[in-house]
Parts: structure tokens; C-alpha cells; sequence
């Protein structure tokens, strides 16, 4: 496979190996992020049809010509109105039934959107602060930074980057007001913290993500998308997730977990009352994980964790 040099696809090979026994023919790439894994679905499979969404008009740019793949510029949060328009030729008692056999996520930030400093994603490269993915979103990260109150900041600091010293952080952000770009929130952060702490990792990293996380919207967005896709994917279609964060994966953990739990009675019962049947099972023992060999050729799939679970009901 062609390598897009916008942005390096994570477990490509394993994405296309999971898909493999069902035999697709409509996927949607609810991540597109200029097509790594649409491109090599392609390939795989000579008969298939790739819905590809992406809010980036720079990663729906990157897309492929051909009839094989229709491109959508907008956020998986908006992925059960979209999956519903694809379904709407297949009908039953007056309603679209689900018809995709796959859906593949993903998550977070692309290795486009870190590189180019103007896009305000890195804490390594001086650029504004921004961070938003739709550049047509009403909320930057220069909201954040510059204008709201410390609780407020501690809070999003605390709960989607897990900092442990975010009261601390968020009060010397305020403090330094007006932080003028990228380079200059990441010293602020850096000069907040004790110095073994900045030995260790550098402290920006969790700020710049949940500050991105919270301009996004993308666990509240991972949640609709995530819904959305168990219920459209026909049953014997798999739902695939990458994601790179403990939070990301909670989420994605505990949904499959749901939909492969099946009758709740309490065990002395000689026959089910509770008509609770498992609409999820998971093809896969456990979540994959990248290869040494991938993570040394690509550094950032280090934290990539894979899981997949194959719709069983309607």
C-alpha cells in the first residue's frame, strides 16, 4: 500500500484482517483523516464502496477520485442522520434497517493536524492557539486559554487530561493572560510544575490534549458516533475503534462490554424474564495493540489500542 503522506494510518493490516471474514461491501470511515485505512480497505477488497467522513476540509482534500468512494465533510457526531440517508433504500414496516457492514473509527488528532503549526495542535511548534479540527467551529482553544476562569480550566484539565497538578496549572495560565500562542502556553505550563516533573514527560502534553478534547467536543462525539454505528451496521458487521488515550477507551470498552452482556437474572431463575439478549459479541480475545515493528517505523501509534465487536441482533 501507497503511504498518504498527510497522515500515517495506525494497524492498518489489522484493521483489513478484522473486516476480512465478513466479506464487505459498504464501509464507513468515520475517521478519514486523509484515507490511510479507506485506501487500504480499497486494495483488500475490489468490490467495495467506502463512505469516508471527516470535519477537516483538509483531510476530505486528500480524498481519492473514483466512484468507489463518497466523501462527507462533517463530524461522526453527525453519523446516525448519516447512516440513516445510506439505509434509506432498505426498508422495513416503514423505516430504514441497518445496512453497512462496517464501521471504522479512528479517534483523535492526525499527524497532518500536529505538523502543521498553524493548526495550533502541538505543544512543540510555536503556532495560535486553536486546536479545532472544523476550522468553522465557534470554539478555539484561544477561549479557553485567555478567557476562561481558573475553575473552569482546572476542571477540563482534570477530567480529559487526567493532570494531577491541574488547580496549579490552570492558575498560572491565568496568570499569564494574554498567552499569545502555542510556544508560550507550553513554557507557562512548563514553569508551573516542579522540575522533576518536567524530567519526566513534558507537562504540556495532557493540557494540550484535554484543552483539544474540550474544544472538540470528542468524547461527547466518540459516545453519538459509537451509538450510532451499533445500531446501522447490519447484523454479522463489525465496529472497529482506534484509540490512543485512556479516556477514549473507556468509553469504547464499557459500550462493547454492554452489548455483549445478555440475560441479567439472577442465576436461580429456571427461565429468562428479563429478555435481555446480547446485541454484540467480540470477535477478537482481547484489544490489539501495534507491533514493535510499527511503533518503531511510527513512534505515535506507541499508544494505539484496537477493538472491534460484530453486531449478532437487529
Amino acid at each position: 500500500m501507497v503511504q498518504n503522506p498527510y497522515h500515517q494510518p495506525v494497524m492498518v493490516q489489522e484493521v483489513v484482517e478484522l473486516l476480512r471474514p465478513i466479506s464487505p461491501r459498504l464501509i464507513v470511515d468515520a475517521t478519514y483523516g486523509g484515507g490511510g485505512h479507506t485506501r487500504a480497505m480499497l486494495e483488500a477488497f475490489p468490490d467495495l464502496t467506502v463512505v469516508a467522513i471527516d470535519q477537516d476540509p483538509d483531510a476530505i482534500a486528500q480524498g481519492p477520485a473514483g466512484d468507489a468512494v463518497r466523501l462527507v465533510q462533517a463530524n461522526f457526531a453527525s453519523l446516525d442522520q448519516i447512516a440513516q440517508e445510506i439505509c434509506s433504500e432498505e426498508i422495513s414496516n416503514g423505516a430504514p434497517i441497518p445496512c453497512i457492514d462496517g464501521f471504522v473509527f479512528d479517534i483523535g488528532v492526525s499527524s497532518h493536524q500536529i505538523d502543521q503549526p498553524e493548526r495550533g495542535f502541538s505543544y512543540r511548534r510555536r503556532g495560535p492557539i486553536d486546536m479545532r479540527m472544523d476550522r468553522d467551529a465557534e470554539l478555539g482553544a484561544d477561549a479557553i486559554v485567555n478567557h476562561w476562569p481558573v475553575d473552569d480550566i482546572a476542571d477540563i484539565l482534570w477530567r480529559y487530561g487526567e493532570e494531577r497538578m491541574a488547580r496549579r496549572i490552570a492558575r498560572a495560565i491565568v496568570a499569564a493572560r494574554p498567552i499569545t500562542d502555542t510556544e508560550h502556553l507550553a513554557v507557562v505550563v512548563a514553569e508551573s510544575v516542579p522540575a522533576a516533573v518536567r524530567r519526566r514527560k513534558h507537562p504540556a502534553r495532557k493540557v494540550f490534549q484535554a484543552i483539544r478534547i474540550a474544544v472538540n467536543d470528542e468524547l461527547g462525539s466518540l459516545e453519538l458516533g459509537l451509538e450510532a454505528a451499533i445500531h446501522w451496521v447490519r447484523p454479522g458487521g463489525r465496529v472497529l475503534v482506534i484509540s490512543y488515550h485512556s479516556l477514549e477507551d473507556r468509553i469504547v470498552k464499557r459500550r462493547f462490554a454492554a452489548g455483549t452482556a445478555g440475560c441479567e437474572c439472577p442465576p436461580d431463575f429456571p427461565v429468562c424474564n428479563c429478555g435481555r439478549v446480547a446485541e454484540l459479541r467480540s470477535p477478537a480475545r482481547k484489544p490489539l495493540r501495534p507491533t514493535d515493528t510499527e511503533v518503531e517505523a511510527n513512534p505515535r501509534s506507541r499508544s494505539a489500542i484496537l477493538r472491534v465487536a460484530e453486531k449478532v441482533v437487529a
